[in-house]
């Protein structure tokens, strides 16, 4: 009996915590509008500003979901995303939605082969950024 009260306690708990999203991106006005959007939702954001610090921040922190730009400085998104991708164990892969201004197909194929979540062309419309991360974090039917 004792297990069954603290496995609700948790499920409770997971439903009352909000889900961590990390931002990983050097621009201030896309960082800013992301975690306020984000932040409006009821999430919890967490922000790094080049690929060094993402990476770093990933690790210790353990979001729920990373949002990551491709062109970065000191290490850019695909780097973040291989080291992620190889330190993670097998059962969890962390949800990864790449955002980038790059326009190349090559670059969303290997993006798709990494199993990024979903990967965004800039500029884009929030809400599109939006159901994307309600997707990646499996809230299809969350209330707006």
């Amino acid at each position: 009996m004792a297990k069954r009260t603290s496995s609700r306690t948790a499920a409770q708990e997971t439903e009352t915590t909000p889900r961590r999203i990390l931002v990983v991106d050097d621009d201030p006005e896309i960082v800013e509008s992301i975690r306020m959007a984000l932040q409006a939702r009821g999430y919890e954001v967490l922000v790094a500003r080049d690929g060094n610090q993402g990476l770093a921040m990933a690790e210790r922190e353990s979001p729920d979901l990373v949002i990551l730009d491709m062109m970065m400085p000191k290490r850019s998104g695909f780097l973040v995303l291989e080291r992620l991708r190889r330190n993670q164990p097998d059962d969890r892969i962390l949800p990864v939605i790449m955002i980038t201004a790059n326009e190349g197909s090559r670059h969303k194929a290997y993006a798709e082969m990494l199993s990024v979540s979903d990967y965004i062309r800039k500029p884009f419309a929030m809400d599109r950024l939006l159901e994307s991360v309600k997707r990646a974090l499996g809230q299809e039917a969350a209330e707006e």
